[in-house]
């Protein structure tokens, strides 16, 4: 693609780094069929190679300045995108599409005067969400809401559709400490404590931190440490997205100097990517540029070390079927796709794929709740094609396609991380039927099309 920024433009370090994606792009279009907005609305500005060109010509319109006008309807598409990151799996060219889109969002912030009701939403959001104890009266103030909801404004009734009937009680494990390896030390990693995963649901900490104890690794939850950032930076709100990354980056240098890091683990895997992009996003920051790439350097999804370590696997658990929904920011974002459904088959449980698994689930951060229509429409796409798997239950490894897809799902849905614990020794996942949790006669066969991987049948 032909670009035409100035100099003046280029001596930005972002409107460089954006003109390289634009040049990348070749307008083939097989990104099309992977866009969840494209297939749903089938209008070439809801696409990636669509947006790619509302962008390019948003910034080079901008001037140094970025001062010219923006158009409504130019915010409207690249506000439809869900960063899911399918046409980057299936881009031939290699386009970093994430960081992009990513520029165009923080540009239109910076350059764009949304309708104030907008502009009020989108900056609740980026406070609450961020923050643990906020989000928890949040919560509670919606829980007793929920009756009233026919009586809101249109524009805050998907904020308490979404929200939990009870708000579950803060988990101990989640408070800065750190968590002794059961037997030989074979690691040592910090895990990120996460915002909204903590109040939604604190047993997939919980559940981290007990299979990563029971499988040799020091755990350390570091004072400091906590929302990675990635919901404002995905609302182009840098400023707070910096200043969250940077206290991540300050608690886990501290515990790298002080006793060394072998990984930083994250079990939501919209934050994993997050981290592993911390590198870039503060590349120019001289004060934390190289902390910054050390820390993408160290992160790691859940799956991924545990596909290192191997499960010890403990007694036999019910043989169920395990529909695996594979999260965008885990597949696409973090090139994560294999280690959890090995792990899973490993455990004893039967994987069966979810059909159109390369579309998201309609959750992307806040998406669900600035895009209701079509994040339901997505939601629904989703559900039909879990049903046909005649599954169990369903595994994901993200808390907002967790919530996204609870609501309504006709099968429980919990992180791939409490079935792993639950197979090596943990409590049952909370919130399966106990129809389903039937133990396995001993020593019986696994289910048909599992296969336990090398390293789980050495430890057995």
């Amino acid at each position: 693609m032909q670009t035409d920024f100035s100099l003046a433009q280029l001596a930005d370090p972002d409107i460089a780094a954006s003109e390289k994606i634009l040049r990348a792009c070749v307008h083939c279009g097989f990104c099309t069929a992977t866009c969840p907005t494209y297939v749903l609305l089938g209008d070439e500005l809801d696409s990636p190679r669509g947006r790619i060109y509302l962008i390019k010509n948003m910034l080079e319109e901008g001037g140094p300045d970025g001062a010219k006008t923006i158009s409504p309807e130019t915010v409207k598409h690249i506000d439809r995108c869900l960063s899911c990151l399918g046409c980057m799996t299936t881009c031939p060219s290699g386009v970093n599409y994430m960081h992009l889109v990513d520029h165009g969002r923080r540009h239109i912030e910076a350059h764009y005067r949304r309708p104030y009701p907008e502009r009020l939403l989108r900056r609740l959001l980026g406070l609450v969400l961020t923050r643990p104890a906020l989000l928890r009266a949040a919560l509670q103030g919606a829980r007793l809401a929920k009756p009233f909801v026919a009586l809101l404004p249109k524009r805050l009734r998907p904020l308490l559709a979404l929200a939990p009937r009870a708000v579950p009680p803060a988990s101990s494990m989640d408070r800065p400490q750190t968590f002794r390896a059961e037997g030989e030390r074979r690691m040592r990693v910090a895990l990120l404590p996460g915002c909204a995963q903590q109040v939604l649901m604190p047993e997939i900490n919980d559940a981290t931190i007990r299979l990563l104890t029971r499988h040799g690794c020091e755990v350390v939850v570091a004072p400091g440490s906590g929302c990675c950032g990635a919901l404002v930076h995905h609302l182009g709100d840098e400023a707070p997205a910096l200043a969250l990354a940077r206290a991540n980056i300050a608690a886990w240098e501290s515990l790298r100097i002080s006793g060394g890091l072998d990984a930083i683990v994250a079990n939501a895997s919209g934050c994993g990517t997050m981290l592993k992009d911390y590198g870039f996003l503060l590349r120019t920051d001289p004060a934390y540029a190289d902390a910054a790439a050390r820390v993408a350097a160290l992160a790691r999804d859940i799956t991924e070390v545990m596909a290192e370590l191997g499960l010890r696997l403990s007694d036999p658990i019910p043989q169920l079927r395990v529909a695996y929904h594979s999260a965008c920011s885990l597949q696409h974002g973090q090139g994560v796709d294999r280690a959890p459904r090995a792990l899973l088959a490993a455990a004893g449980f039967a994987v069966v794929e979810v059909p159109e698994g390369h579309l998201c689930c309609g959750s992307a951060g806040t998406y669900n709740l600035l895009q209701p229509e079509l994040a339901a429409a997505l939601r629904a796409r989703k559900l039909a094609n879990i049903a046909l798997t005649r599954a169990d239950l369903v595994a994901a490894g993200n808390i907002g396609c967790i919530t996204q897809l609870t609501g309504d799902a006709p099968l429980p849905v919990v992180h791939t991380v409490e079935l792993l614990d639950w197979a090596t020794g943990g409590p049952m996942p909370r919130g399966l039927p106990r129809e389903l949790t039937r133990p396995a006669a001993a020593g019986g066969a696994p289910p048909a099309g599992s296969a336990a991987t090398g390293s789980a049948q050495r430890a057995r």
